[in-house]
């Protein structure tokens, strides 16, 4: 029987390649990393001692570094049981819950009719691409030229030009023998009852093919060259082949670049082809588009798949606003645990082409540092426009939010979102330890959501908020200090950078299978940096050798001594037992990814906080009263994350002990 690729590609997607191997081995407890899908094994098609059998969840693949055998969930069933295809088709099926398809002569013909047509869009592709580089096409590559793209790109997206005629491509492919209902139905000409004789469907317009997920030709969008156009950008029918909603432009690229070795964690969902296609050359291949539409369920789905935590990124515009809460609505029903979105925001009148054009990938890697949580987007369209000035008001905002994450259909995640709702309620509405009726969260002057939702220089309650030329430059200090929004630096150490710093000295064995990243990190703290620098010295010159008594002692002999020890006080005081040496490895490396994550967001925020304290100083220099007070909401809300992500330093606390794997950590460590 033959299974089509749809229901193969199907049951793939719902069942992780681990669940089928794991049923023959025992996964490594030490190598493994269920969280990243990132399993080891002794390989189950040859005798072994060590584990260097690897199976990869995110790639649905399997591959033994000792033999050399590799394959997907079929193979490993057919390859080790010796099962037949269907039989392995069949076992996985049930495993996915899916019932097999049953034997359909129709179906089998419209697959074959598929295989056709498809290989008619790759014909009409190749004299697409060969009409760019002939005289006719010279406007196009121009065009191309001035928007950057390089021959190299050109020909990686396989763009192409389709003269402005109504016959050309007919009569190419009628020549090559492609009957006239291929053309029909692959969307290449438009045709019907009501045009006698049909014409091509793309006409002066630069062509980019839109592929399936199994790299083939399926449609495409065409940009107009004419400045009169009807429609500057133009996808093809629905066809057999090409159905929009269910399709992302680069979609195959993109989950190569995350099965590859060029780094990239999760999808980016951007505009347009030609975002795609400027980060794509500037090195980010984990760009995906929808084509010419607002994102759908069945892309967001797609995403899905590949990574928990897509990233959708919008233009900083009202529109850009605008789309992202569209993506707000379209993602909270379907959150699950460990999945979610998060939402970068570009400089407002700027796209991605635009921020990679100039400076490369740098300033587009920032933008997606600072890509915000769905549960805080959630909440800036809630809270940010609003004015709260009565308690009917508040409560009606408070109501317009419980209802809101009511959507969520999964339980645990909605209970979440619930909480959180609460917390940032209590934050906002929180009155001011600073006395005199002022209030923090939304009520201060100059809020974010004050400066759009009332009169400009106007606080919630309607009082009168003093702008620049009241007080100058020393005014807004004043009102920044007063609010919490600037903070100043500690000698002491960070608690979370203590944490990565202490568990890596106690825990060295750590730095053999994270070494890049631990490596990377990037402390604040300067007695930190130099027991960094020195401790990764030690790491390289010793290798699979260092013990943490070899490397406490050599960084002893280099004067850190009384810092490690400092470290391990503060760490005692907090209870964070997975940083010290009584730990077992298990709990030492999830309390260290725990603490690292906190570590990044937190750094992301803070320069964050830091180009905004920049721009309010711009701004008061301008005078600009209505955009100050904006600025000022906007640094308090960003102000308001990092002390919730401070806060959140003690989520570390106490894993080892509830864990049940670190002894005495209860009785005999108390400080």
């Amino acid at each position: 029987m033959r299974f089509s690729n749809d229901f193969l590609d199907e049951i793939r997607d719902r069942v992780p390649i681990s669940a089928v191997v794991g049923r023959r081995v025992s996964w490594d407890r030490k190598k493994t990393n269920v969280s990243r899908g990132d399993y080891w094994a002794c390989c189950p098609f040859h005798g072994e001692k060590s584990p260097s059998f690897h199976c990869e969840d995110r790639k649905g693949r399997y591959h033994c570094f000792g033999c050399g055998v590799s394959g997907d969930h079929f193979r490993f069933l057919t390859d080790l049981e010796g099962l037949s295809f269907p039989e392995a088709v069949q076992q996985i099926a049930d495993m996915a819950g899916i019932a097999m398809p049953k034997a359909d002569a129709q179906a089998e013909r419209r697959e074959k009719e598929r295989t056709t047509l498809q290989d008619v869009m790759e014909m009409a592709t190749q004299y697409f691409q060969d009409q760019l580089q002939t005289a006719t096409g010279a406007r196009a590559r121009a065009y191309l030229r001035e928007r950057g793209l390089s021959g190299r790109t050109i020909e990686t997206f396989r763009l192409g030009y389709a003269p402005e005629s109504r016959n050309a491509l007919k009569e190419y492919l009628a020549a090559k023998g492609v009957p006239k209902e291929q053309i029909e139905a692959c969307g290449l000409v438009r045709h019907g009852p009501d045009i006698p004789v049909s014409y091509d469907y793309f006409r002066d317009r630069i062509m980019f093919p839109i592929l399936s997920s199994r790299d083939k030709v399926i449609a495409f969008g065409g940009r107009a060259m004419a400045p009169d156009a009807m429609a500057k950008y133009m996808n093809s029918p629905e066809t057999e082949l090409f159905h929009k909603g269910n399709v992302l432009f680069n979609f195959s690229r993109a989950r190569r670049a995350l099965q590859g070795p060029s780094g990239a964690e999760t999808i980016i969902a951007v505009e347009g082809y030609m975002d795609v296609i400027a980060l794509h050359q500037a090195g980010i291949e984990n760009a995906v588009a929808p084509l010419g539409t607002a994102l759908t369920e069945n892309q967001l789905d797609l995403m899905w798949k590949l990574t928990p935590v897509p990233v959708l990124c919008f233009d900083g515009d009202s529109a850009g606003q605008r789309a992202a809460f569209r993506g707000v609505d379209l993602a909270l029903p379907h959150l699950k645990p460990g999945r979610s979105v998060r939402f970068a925001m570009l400089p407002d009148g700027k796209d991605p082409d635009d921020l990679v054009k100039q400076d490369g990938r740098a300033p587009f890697d920032k933008v997606l540092a600072e890509a915000r949580p769905l549960a805080e987007m959630l909440w800036l369209r809630e809270a940010g426009a609003g004015q709260y000035d009565t308690p009917e008001k508040r409560a009606e905002l408070e109501a317009r939010m419980k209802q809101v994450v009511q959507v969520i259909a999964d339980e645990n995640v909605r209970r979440h979102y619930q909480q959180d709702v609460r917390d940032r309620l209590n934050a906002f509405f929180q009155p001011s330890q600073a006395g005199r009726g002022e209030r923090r969260g939304g009520f201060e002057p100059g809020n974010r959501g004050g400066g759009r939702g009332g009169a400009a220089g106007q606080g919630r309650f309607g009082g009168r908020a003093p702008g620049p030329s009241a007080g100058g430059g020393g005014a807004i200090s004043d009102r920044l200090a007063r609010s919490g929004l600037v903070k100043g630096h500690q000698d002491q150490p960070a608690l979370r950078e203590s944490v990565l710093a202490l568990t890596i000295v106690n825990h060295p064995q750590l730095l053999q299978d994270e070494y890049d990243e631990i490596a990377s990190i990037d402390y604040e703290n300067r007695d930190l940096q130099k027991l960094w620098s020195s401790l990764l010295t030690i790491a390289a010159g010793m290798g699979a050798q260092l013990t943490r008594e070899t490397l406490i002692a050599r960084l002893e002999e280099q004067g850190h001594g009384g810092l490690i020890k400092s470290l391990d006080q503060q760490i005692r005081n907090a209870r964070l037992w997975t940083a010290t040496e009584i730990a077992a490895p298990e709990d030492a490396g999830e309390g260290y990814r725990q603490a690292l994550s906190l570590h990044k967001r937190t750094k992301a925020l803070r320069r964050q906080r830091i180009e905004l304290e920049r721009e309010v100083a711009e701004a008061t220099e301008a005078e600009d009263g209505d955009h100050i007070g904006q600025l000022i909401g906007a640094l308090h809300e960003v102000q308001l994350e990092i002390t919730r992500m401070e806060n959140q330093e003690a989520i570390i606390d106490g894993f080892g002990v509830m864990s049940g794997r670190v002894k005495g950590a209860a009785t005999g460590h108390n400080s």
